[in-house]
C-alpha cells in the first residue's frame, strides 16, 4: 500500500478498516545470505539499502523485542550536521542530505522538521570555536550562521540573557537541522525493507555465534539456529555484550542516557537549542511537550532507567538557560543504553572474524546518523570496502591513534 491524502481520507471515512499490515511477520528460515542483529533504525536501514542498492534480498533482521523498541524509540529526535572534524564532518553532512529526501524515498512520513539547531556560546573561547565549526560546515556545503549576542536575543528572546554565571556571547545556527519522529523512522525503514523482501523477525534474541576456521557460519537464537553467509551487528548499547559472544572485546562502554518531556504547553520553542555551559538540549514536540536531555549517567549500566542526580542536572541546566520552563510539569522520563566509544565517534568496520561486521559506538549521535549509517554499513557488507563518507570509522584507530575526538575530551567515554 502506498500512502496518500486520498487513502487517509478514504480510511478516515470508513472507520480506518482498510489499512493493511505495514510489514509481514514471517517465521525465520534455516539460513540467509545476510543476517543483521538489531531491529532498530540502523539495522533496518542497513537491510533496506542492502536490498535496494545491491539487490541482496535474502536478508533477516533479528530483533529480540519488537521493531522500534530500542534506542531508535528512546531519544530526543535531533537531526543535525554541525560537526567539526574530518570523518564526522562529511558523514553527518551526507546523512542530513539523506534525511531531506527520506520521506519521498520511503513514501512514509517521518515528520522531519527542519526547524534549525542553535548551539550557544557563553565566552569568547566558545564563540571562536563555533566560528571555526561554522566555517568547516560551510566548506562542506552545509549551512551555518554565526550569531552575536543581539542576533541570538532577536531569534530566541525567551532565553536568560541576565545570568551573570552563564552570559550568552552568541551562537551558531544550522537552519537545516531540526527533528524527526523517531518511531516513524523505524516504521518507515521496516516497511521499506519488508517491501524489498527482507524478513523482519521479532522476539528473536541472539544467544551465540557459530564460528569455525575464523569465519562466522550463523547465529544461535531463542527461535533456533539460523545460518548466515554474513552477519552484521547493529545493536547499539548491547554492542559489547553481543561482540563478547563472538570472542571480541571492544573499546566501548555502555551508559544510560535519560531524556524527559513535559506536559503540553502552547508553542514557545520553534527550534532546537543546546546550552553551551552544560550538556543540555531542548526542543518542543508537535504535541506541545518540551523534550530535553543532558549528560549520560556516569556509571556503566545496561538498565533502561536512570537515577535522580541526572534528573536534577538536566532540570538545573534548563532553569539556568530559560527559567520560564520552571512552571511546566515533567510528564515522563525514559532511558536508552548508549554504546560509548573511547573517542566519541562510531565504528563501521569489519571484525577479525571473517564475515562478521560491526556498526556501533554511536554515543549521542546514533539517531541523526540513521540513514547514512545504514547506507555505509550496507556498502561495507555488500562490497567489502568502505563508503568514502564513512572511511574513517575504523575499529583499529584506537590502536593507531587516529582518533575522531570532536568534543576534545580525550579517551573518556563517559564525557562524550
Amino acid at each position: 500500500m502506498r500512502y496518500s491524502a486520498l487513502q487517509i481520507l478514504k480510511n478516515g471515512l470508513t472507520g480506518n478498516k482498510g489499512w493493511k499490515p505495514v510489514w509481514r511477520d514471517p517465521e525465520p528460515k534455516k539460513s540467509y545470505e545476510v543476517v543483521i542483529i538489531g531491529g532498530g533504525g540502523h539495522g533496518l536501514s542497513t537491510a533496506y539499502y542492502l536490498a535496494k542498492n545491491y539487490g541482496v534480498r535474502n536478508i533477516a533482521v533479528l530483533e529480540k523485542g519488537y521493531i522500534g523498541g530500542g534506542n531508535v524509540g528512546r531519544n530526543t529526535t535531533i537531526v543535525r550536521a554541525n560537526y567539526l572534524l574530518d570523518g564526522n564532518l562529511e558523514f553527518y553532512s551526507h546523512s542530513l542530505k539523506l534525511w531531506e529526501n527520506l520521506e519521498a524515498e520511503l513514501n512514509y512520513n517521518v515528520m522531519l522538521s527542519q526547524r534549525g539547531c542553535l548551539l550557544l556560546a557563553h565566552d569568547d573561547g566558545q564563540f571562536d570555536g563555533l566560528a571555526r565549526r561554522g566555517n568547516a560546515n560551510l566548506a562542506t556545503g552545509d549551512d551555518a550562521v554565526l550569531m552575536g549576542r543581539e542576533d541570538v536575543r532577536n531569534f530566541v528572546p525567551y532565553l536568560n540573557f541576565d545570568d551573570a554565571r552563564f552570559p550568552i556571547r552568541g551562537g551558531l545556527l544550522q537552519r537545516t537541522g531540526g527533528t524527526a519522529r523517531h518511531d516513524a523512522v523505524a516504521w518507515g525503514y521496516a516497511r521499506g525493507a519488508d517491501m524489498q523482501g527482507v524478513d523482519l523477525i521479532q522476539n528473536c534474541e541472539v544467544t551465540g555465534f557459530k564460528i569455525a576456521g575464523g569465519k562466522v557460519l550463523g547465529v544461535e537464537t531463542s527461535r533456533g539456529y539460523i545460518g548466515a553467509g554474513k552477519v552484521g551487528m547493529s545493536v547499539a548499547g548491547r554492542t559489547s555484550q553481543v561482540a563478547e559472544m563472538a570472542g571480541m572485546r571492544l573499546p566501548i562502554e555502555s551508559h544510560v542516557l535519560q531524556a524527559f518531556v513535559t506536559e503540553a504547553v502552547k508553542p514557545v520553542i520553534d527550534t532546537v537549542i543546546s546550552f553551551g555551559m552544560g550538556h543540555f538540549y531542548i526542543s518542543q514536540s508537535d504535541k506541545g511537550g518540551l523534550v530535553f536531555g543532558g549528560d549520560i549517567d556516569a556509571y556503566n549500566s545496561y538498565a533502561q532507567r536512570g537515577n535522580l542526580p541526572m534528573v536534577e542536572h538536566a532540570a538545573e541546566a534548563g532553569m539556568a538557560l530559560m527559567p520560564m520552563i520552571g512552571k511546566a510539569r515533567m510528564l515522563r522520563s525514559w532511558g536508552g543504553i548508549m554504546d560509548m566509544s573511547m573517542d566519541g565517534a562510531p565504528i563501521i568496520d569489519k571484525t577479525p572474524v571473517d564475515g562478521l561486521f560491526l556498526n556501533g559506538g554511536w554515543c549521542y549521535g546514533g539517531f541523526k546518523a540513521t540513514p547514512a549509517a545504514g547506507e555505509a554499513f550496507a556498502h561495507l557488507m555488500a562490497t567489502g570496502s568502505k563508503a568514502e563518507f564513512a572511511s574513517k570509522f575504523n575499529l583499529n584507530r584506537f590502536e593507531t591513534g587516529h582518533l575522531l575526538d570532536d568534543e576534545g575530551t580525550g579517551a573518556r567515554p563517559n564525557k562524550h
